[in-house]
């Protein structure tokens, strides 16, 4: 009775139990089966309690399941379908993961629902399955966590495993089966150990796997795939461990991977790629993580070094042919291959080997760029490395999109520029460079503003450091980098720049060929690009290239007057006359339209400047005195209209020494030109010309009257320029020219205005001293002469016998005046008669009236004047030649006789005509009516034979006393000069 009571209380508490395992899948299973509902944590916990109420059922079921047997099919039935449903739930990559967590909740419900209705002695078949259920089991809850939950399961597992051991299987059917159980236990109990952090019993799992080999060989592929997935996680765990611990980065963890990935490896390596879809992946992911460690471990064991590149070697051969190659997990393996060979000093051209190898399966991104640049930066030893290595990256960037090019260039770019800055030899950087920029530019690329910008600063930097360090060729190399073509997307002005800067360094060096030939590239368009030409120039000593860059430079539409200030002290120092000449003329152009006082000072200073460096011109050794006197009559004219100015504007006082100093010069080299230059007479007139001009403004506006020298110059000046221009006048009317009249009349008035210049200085009192007052007044006689003179080549006559009245009306130093006038007119064949003789009259009355006349003198003039008159053969006219004739005689009572020494002799010659005239007049009258009249020449020819001869009669013959008015022209006919007339 007790034994029959004792299993109806079991069999209440089994279905009591299954009852409420009945009611939780009732619970459940609408939230598993509903797709929409995502996995809770309630979830996960019912599921819990269900393999708990599950393991209660199996301690509590008997041996035999005689009365349970209807528990036991519903129990395994709801766990075969809770298994089934967890190979349904979606597995995310992510160990603790709701899905993995649910999957495994399903699964370990689903087992222990198995096991319950599990027979007491289950078949050889049925101990199989559960094993393999089990270590499945097992695994999911080490991984999700559970791990006391997975230690139970494992040890439900191992009772099954030596259940399986000691099952006697006389047809040998399940080998294979039971072999593939149990490698799969020992792999879960291997996973488990090691997440547990029990290295030991992992080791021990470990070796029962790996030392069994009659059941390895028994292993499907897709075990051994399994197995070794599994001992390649525990392999990088290791792995892992020291990329989170910076601090453990030993070579004993690595050491330790390479254990596992050894094993791992040796699972699957017989195998054949086709054997399951996901092998070769395997494969690659243990040889990447097996050669990162052999890496890793290789300080410990150097011959690791040699494994992991025979590794990476392998891989990569296999790796570069698959449609993938270029995914960042196999990048990865080509970079450990160049930390392998870096590690081993390896050779240049194995590393460029492996360099080439990631750039050519790489896109070159952003992110591929910047770990390219930073593993660069190591090889700092390997230079000519690493500059192919840049050439190739950027031609590998040429066969991209062209939408990523331009960032990848512009890195790979300031990269290479930066390389090449740190190498020792300058030629093979500049080398390097060069060919870098025509790569780029043959393969169409156009850089972007940016990244020019960006370029063009690094390698001015450069050049600039160079050029601080006095390096001053290596300095030009650089600047002449940035002017290359492929940075022509920038204005040409930083073209411009490169071959300026370029061009000044070598200057600086003495190189002055090549800062030539590179400024010669540069754009003409800114001014400091002439600048630049003309210091080349300069520096070459190449004067006209030097001048030629000035003008340009001034014409130049940047053109800032600083550089001109430059230029000249740049010409000055360098002593070169003619192009400082040029500069000071071309920063005068910059002063000339100024509005300021302070312009038009400068202006003055500069013009000084420049008169002053003509002077210096002049007086050199074949220099052309030609150009350079003109040269100085433009600026000293200038420099007149500047002061005009500056005294307009009340500013006298400012430029006085400068205007002192300038009509000075002006004078001297009026004065010099007298005597030394060969150039025409009207150079000389002009430069004195402007000194009275200037001299004149001086007066004006110094503050107190101006000394009388000043006065005395003006006068001396003006007196010069118009004997000058009489002289040059001469020479042009001596030339069948057209302009002739205009130019006498220009000189006409000339000399008016300088006779009325120095009139109002004599009427003024302005010349006190009595030597320079007769000095003045000689002047005024000669620019009377000059006068006569071109009014007679002008034939305006009425004009002339006004200047002869006012010759006539003169002070007493009339003499030689009078004198020159006659000459004039009288050798001037086309000068009438009247004119002629109303100009002697004229002159004789005014000489006779002074007493200023010499005897000779007297007795020429009146024999012109008795000629004329008893031409016209009138009555009044002979009336009036008798009277001349009876003048004469009385002149020859005082001068007739040489007894005297004192007194002056009536000439000869003279007297002969004076005796022939009245005595061939007084025959010619015999004939007349008028007794009086015919006999009055009688009577004077007698009185003039009388007291010419003491008494005697003259001579009958009047044939041989006559003479022709031409004998008389020839005889009375005597040049002037103007030496004569001063004197």
């Amino acid at each position: 009775m007790a034994e029959n009571k004792k299993r109806s209380i079991l069999n209440a508490n089994l279905r009591e139990l299954h009852q409420k395992i009945t009611g939780l899948l009732l619970k459940t299973k609408p939230r598993l089966n509903d797709q929409r509902c995502t996995m809770d944590h309630m979830l996960v916990e019912e599921l819990g309690q269900m393999a708990m109420l599950a393991e209660s059922f199996i301690e509590q079921r008997p041996r035999s399941n005689k009365n349970w047997q209807d528990l036991a099919d519903s129990l395994d039935q709801e766990g075969v379908a809770l298994w089934n449903l967890s190979g349904t739930v979606h597995h995310e990559k992510e160990p603790d993961s709701d899905g993995r967590t649910l999957s495994a909740a399903l699964k370990y419900a689903g087992y222990r629902l198995i096991e319950a209705g599990l027979e007491s002695k289950p078949g050889l078949q049925t101990l199989l399955h559960m094993l393999q259920l089990a270590s499945k089991v097992g695994s999911a809850l080490s991984e999700t966590g559970k791990r006391d939950t997975a230690a139970r399961v494992l040890m439900s597992a191992a009772k099954y495993e030596e259940l399986l051991r000691s099952a006697d299987d006389q047809e040998c059917g399940h080998t294979q089966g039971a072999a593939q159980a149990t490698m799969i236990y020992y792999a879960s109990r291997m996973e488990a150990a090691w997440r547990e952090g029990n290295d030991g019993v992992a080791q021990f799992m470990l070796q029962k796997i790996t030392d069994n080999e009659s059941q390895l060989c028994l292993l499907q592929p897709l075990d051994r795939e399994r197995i070794a997935s599994k001992l390649l996680e525990i392999g990088k765990s290791f792995l892992r461990s020291l990329a989170r611990d910076a601090g453990a980065l030993d070579a004993n963890a690595a050491r330790e991977s390479v254990a596992w990935l050894q094993k791992a490896f040796a699972m699957i390596e017989h195998l054949e790629d086709a054997a399951s879809p996901g092998l070769p992946e395997l494969k690659r992911s243990i040889l990447r993580s097996l050669a990162r460690a052999y890496f890793l471990s290789s300080s410990l064991e150097p011959e690791n070094l040699n494994r992991a590149e025979a590794s990476l070697n392998e891989l990569i051969t296999t790796l570069d042919s698959s449609a993938e190659s270029g995914c960042p997990e196999y990048q990865q393996l080509r970079w450990m291959r160049i930390a392998v060979l870096k590690r081993q000093g390896a050779t240049e051209s194995m590393l460029m080997e492996a360099f080439r190898s990631i750039m050519d399966h790489s896109n070159l991104t952003d992110a591929d760029l910047t770990d390219l640049l930073q593993e660069l930066r190591t090889l700092h030893q390997h230079h000519a490395l690493v500059t192919t290595i840049h050439q190739h990256a950027l031609k590998r960037t040429l066969e991209l999109d062209r939408e990523h090019i331009i960032p990848s260039v512009d890195r790979l770019l300031l990269s290479l520029i930066h390389h090449c800055s740190k190498d020792q030899d300058h030629g093979r950087a500049m080398k390097d460079m060069s060919e870098a920029f025509t790569d780029l530019h043959n393969g169409d690329v156009k850089l972007p503003k940016v990244s020019t910008v960006a370029s063009l600063t690094l390698l001015w930097q450069f050049g600039d450091r160079h050029y601080h360090a006095k390096r001053w060729s290596q300095a030009a190399d650089w600047f002449l980098a940035g002017a290359h073509s492929i940075f022509s997307s920038m204005v040409r002005s930083t073209e411009a720049k490169c071959y300026r800067k370029a061009a000044l360094s070598l200057i600086q060096g003495k190189e002055y060929a090549r800062a030539y030939a590179a400024i010669r590239h540069c754009p003409k368009e800114e001014s400091a690009t002439h600048y630049v030409l003309f210091l080349t120039a300069v520096y070459q000593g190449l004067e006209e290239e030097a001048t030629r860059a000035i003008k340009d430079m001034v014409n130049a539409s940047d053109f800032d007057r600083k550089m001109l200030l430059l230029a000249t002290q740049m010409a000055h120092e360098m002593d070169l006359k003619r192009l400082l000449l040029s500069v000071l003329e071309a920063l005068l152009q910059t002063l000339k339209d100024g509005a300021s006082i302070e312009t038009e000072v400068e202006a003055i200073t500069v013009i000084r400047c420049l008169v002053r460096l003509v002077l210096k011109l002049l007086c050199e050794p074949g220099a052309n005195r030609k150009v350079l006197v003109q040269t100085l009559i433009r600026h000293l004219r200038l420099a007149r209209s500047c002061c005009e100015k500056a005294v307009a504007r009340k500013a006298g006082a400012m430029i006085s020494k400068d205007l002192s100093w300038m009509w000075r010069a002006a004078y001297n080299c009026g004065v010099q030109g007298c005597s030394e230059w060969d150039s025409p007479e009207d150079t000389v007139s002009d430069l004195f010309d402007i000194s009275r001009e200037l001299l004149e403004i001086f007066c004006h506006a110094t503050l107190v009257e101006a000394d009388s020298d000043v006065y005395q110059y003006i006068v001396n000046a003006s007196f010069a320029a118009i004997s000058g221009r009489v002289f040059s006048t001469r020479q042009i009317i001596s030339q069948a020219v057209t302009n002739r009249d205009d130019r006498l009349r220009t000189t006409v008035e000339a000399i008016c205005d300088a006779k009325s210049r120095i009139k109002d200085i004599l009427h003024k009192g302005l010349i006190r001293r009595d030597d320079d007052v007769l000095r003045v007044r000689s002047f005024l006689h000669v620019l009377r002469v000059f006068e006569v003179e071109m009014l007679c080549h002008l034939k305006d006559w009425n004009h002339l016998l006004d200047v002869v009245g006012e010759v006539a009306t003169a002070d007493a130093l009339v003499a030689n005046t009078f004198e020159a006038i006659a000459d004039i007119l009288w050798v001037e064949k086309d000068c009438p008669t009247e004119i002629l003789f109303m100009a002697l009259e004229a002159i004789l009355h005014a000489s006779l009236d002074r007493n200023s006349i010499s005897v000779e003198k007297f007795a020429r003039w009146l024999r012109a004047i008795c000629t004329i008159l008893l031409s016209r053969n009138t009555l009044a006219d002979r009336l009036k030649a008798i009277g001349y004739v009876e003048q004469a005689a009385t002149v020859l009572e005082t001068h007739g006789s040489d007894q005297n020494s004192v007194v002056e002799i009536y000439p000869a010659d003279e007297r002969q005509w004076l005796l022939a005239t009245a005595y061939n007049t007084g025959i010619e009258c015999l004939q007349a009516l008028s007794g009086f009249i015919t006999n009055r020449p009688l009577i004077s020819a007698h009185l003039c034979w009388t007291k010419q001869n003491g008494g005697l009669k003259p001579p009958l013959s009047s044939a041989a006393l006559s003479l022709t008015a031409n004998d008389a022209r020839k005889r009375l006919y005597k040049p002037y000069s103007v030496a004569g007339l001063l004197t």
